[in-house]
């Protein structure tokens, strides 16, 4: 128990208690063991389609007038 432990957040929201990989942070189930983590120049982690600032900012716009286009469907 004196090893210092890995601390990752567990999904019952509590520290995780496993021991730390030696040399690491973190313990093999969350991203201590060899071959963890993303390669480098990770292009999967990019951002596209649904969730780019450009597509949030165009859901507010279509949402806005939805939400005051009552006169817009009333063609006054």
């Amino acid at each position: 128990m004196q090893s210092p432990r890995c601390g990752a957040k567990t999904r019952a929201g509590g520290a995780c208690r496993a021991p730390a990989i030696a040399g690491k942070r973190r313990c093999r189930m969350h991203g201590g063991a060899v071959g963890s983590g993303g390669q480098r120049g990770n292009r999967n982690a990019l951002k596209e389609g649904l969730h780019t600032a450009e597509m949030i900012a165009f859901k507010r716009l279509i949402n806005e007038a939805l939400r005051g286009g009552g006169s817009l469907m009333d063609g006054s």
